[in-house]
């Protein structure tokens, strides 16, 4: 059986868990949905709905990342970037018609409590979200901490502003956000580097300390 089949799975699965999230998905409708007989489903994944639904995950997850240095290159100045991607998930969401826009999202906040294993999953995605974010922002600039710091605020207030939209129908919510975290950009690259300098590198070696602690 080939690789396409489980593809296209895989593929149908993240789409209806983002529309309908992990409960309501069921093994009928993956079927329906991949046009995949039933037999194929279980060839790929044996252990059935738990396992797509998590290959699922870690796929969406991966591609979703992949957004950030899309939106963001274009734009020398990260006070302008990131307020253009949340621009750009505004534009996104209400084309839709304030449709979910990410399964990973979707999913943890139904499963958490209920389904430890996939929220385990979930958790990768996120902690592979908030590490590649990390290094994007080192890049563009700011010192470890910061950039952990500036991913944490970025992810939880697109989640917050995409429940808010959603639930408004109203992209003022996305825009809201964007326009807090560039204010808390302005005030990270406005601040006078030889003040702050001392600061940062001491939390810089307190994450790096923790960090090593929990090896």
């Amino acid at each position: 059986m080939s690789t396409g089949t489980r593809d296209r799975l895989v593929t149908a699965v993240a789409e209806l868990m983002r529309v309908h999230g992990y409960s309501a998905v069921t093994v009928k409708q993956i079927t329906a949905a991949s046009g995949a007989p039933m037999g194929s489903l279980y060839h790929h994944f044996p252990g059935g709905k738990p396992q797509i639904a998590a290959e699922a995950l870690r796929t969406s997850g991966a591609a979703y990342i992949q957004l950030l240095p899309l939106l963001m290159d274009p734009h020398d100045d990260l006070r302008a970037a990131v307020p253009a991607a949340f621009a750009a998930a505004a534009d996104t969401i209400e084309q839709s018609g304030w449709m979910n826009m990410c399964p990973v999202g979707t999913v943890a906040g139904e499963i958490a409590d209920s389904e430890p294993d996939l929220r385990a999953v979930a958790a990768e995605v996120v902690t592979d979200w908030i590490d590649r974010g990390t290094s994007y922002f080192v890049r563009r600039g700011l010192t470890p901490t910061d950039a952990r710091e500036t991913i944490l605020a970025i992810l939880s207030a697109l989640e917050g502003a995409f429940i808010l939209s959603r639930t408004l129908r109203s992209a003022e919510p996305l825009h809201a956000a964007g326009a807090a975290m560039a204010a808390r950009l302005e005030n990270l690259l406005s601040a006078p580097k030889a003040a702050a300098a001392p600061q940062r590198a001491n939390r810089d070696l307190d994450a790096t300390r923790a960090a090593a602690d929990q090896r």
